[in-house]
């Protein structure tokens, strides 16, 4: 299975980012994960989205060809951040790249509730008509208190998280397998 990881956080040492690297060294004989770039994605621009940027172009050619998208969020002001919200804006468009695409979210910051609020606005964002993305049911993985469970080698350190994650790992290609069938 060839899942893209689009991560809303496009700081260099961005908890988010070692969270889905840890992701997809940890479970590299289970999928292929690639994690996108959104830095170099430019706004949105209803302008331009017939002939978009050429890295327009290609981001959404990858979700495109990919089987699933693993979205990574960290929570600004109580939602997705900007950068996110762009992104999906691009996916939205024109060719509607993400709809019928299987997700799944995870999402950690330094609070103690983790990315609760924006992974609840990335739901609702994720079923509307032009994403209309089907999600992993009941397996949100909220890691809060981030900086306590992950080591600066990137390494998720806190033996619960890491088995729920493993959990919630296989139901993803479980529940994945069941519905593209």
């Amino acid at each position: 299975m060839k899942i893209v990881a689009i991560v809303g956080s496009i700081r260099k040492d961005s908890y988010n980012l070692k969270l889905a690297k840890y992701i997809q060294k940890r479970y590299q004989d289970r999928f292929e994960l690639e994690i996108l770039n959104l830095r170099e994605l430019p706004f949105y621009d209803q302008d331009i989205e017939m002939n978009p940027p050429e890295v327009v172009k290609n981001f959404k050619q990858k979700v495109a060809s990919s089987d699933a998208v693993l979205w990574v969020t960290p929570e600004y002001n109580g939602t997705i951040p900007g950068v996110l919200g762009n992104a999906i804006d691009w996916l939205s468009r024109v060719d509607k790249v993400m709809i019928g695409k299987p997700s799944w979210i995870v999402g950690a910051s330094m609070g103690n509730l983790g990315t609760v609020k924006a992974q609840l606005h990335l739901r609702d964002i994720l079923f509307a008509a032009g994403i209309s993305s089907p999600l992993l049911p009941g397996n949100e993985v909220y890691v809060g208190a981030v900086h306590e469970k992950i080591d600066e080698t990137g390494t998720l350190t806190h033996a619960p998280t890491v088995q729920f994650l493993d959990t919630v790992v296989d139901h993803f290609i479980d529940w994945y397998t069941r519905i593209s069938k």
